[in-house]
């Protein structure tokens, strides 16, 4: 297992890797896998950038972000603004439908509802938001609308696990209550934790996935000794 020093490390290098954070000032705090991120960023693309390095980082079981976003310009754009380039990237994007989402902006915070089909169609409604300048944090209300028509399978999940190279080997077990999923087992990396999540939402009926994959690293080493 990674000391704290040896984690934070590996963390603030990998941060300094990503193209836009080359001179970003984000502190890391690393205990027992825990990492806290804090300092200031120009926009949520940079945030969301350090997020994802840090989860991505081997070792990292916990991201607390505590990251501020600061614009350099002296006028920040006005809720009303930001709203309404959110709608005109909406008219630009592609993956869900447009026009079954609600948009509030409040003090550069974004909240988006409504109801859709798929997981995937409300994490590209996310994604168009988060590319956008003067967007300080995101909150997706989106909720997924139930067919009674479909039931989930557990076996096609079981099988779309074993076909993914990256989880396929883990033993981890699949548990489905009406339209619930709940994952257990362990994992070796945020990433695989995130990518069993992902598979088990692309599964049609599916309204909650339960994600509670252990991550530990200690348990990778173990595996090659």
């Amino acid at each position: 297992m990674k000391t704290n020093e040896a984690l934070q490390k590996d963390v603030q290098e990998a941060i300094k890797w990503e193209p836009l954070l080359h001179a970003a000032q984000i502190g890391v705090i690393a205990e027992n896998g825990i990492i806290t991120l804090t300092g200031t960023v120009e926009s949520y693309p940079k945030k969301l950038e350090a997020e994802n390095a840090a989860k991505n980082t081997a070792g990292v079981k916990v991201v607390i972000e505590k990251i501020e976003i600061k614009t350099e310009y002296p006028l920040n754009k006005s809720d009303n603004e930001i709203a309404k380039e959110v709608l005109n990237d909406f008219k630009l994007s592609w993956g869900f439908p447009k026009d079954k989402i609600k948009v509030e902006v409040e003090n550069g915070c974004v909240t988006l509802s409504g109801e859709l089909q798929w997981n995937s169609e409300r994490e590209a409604a996310k994604k168009s938001v988060s590319s956008i300048f003067g967007v300080k944090g995101i909150t997706n209300d989106i909720k997924i609308k139930f067919d009674a028509n479909n039931e989930i399978e557990k076996k096609d999940i079981e099988r779309a696990i074993a076909r993914n190279w990256s989880v396929k080997d883990l033993g981890i077990e699949v548990q489905v209550s009406g339209n619930e999923v709940k994952l257990i087992g362990t994992v070796n990396s945020w990433y695989q934790k995130h990518q069993a999540e992902r598979i088990a939402w692309n599964a049609p009926g599916v309204l909650i996935v339960d994600n509670e994959l252990i991550i530990e690293f200690e348990h990778a080493w173990a595996k090659k000794m």
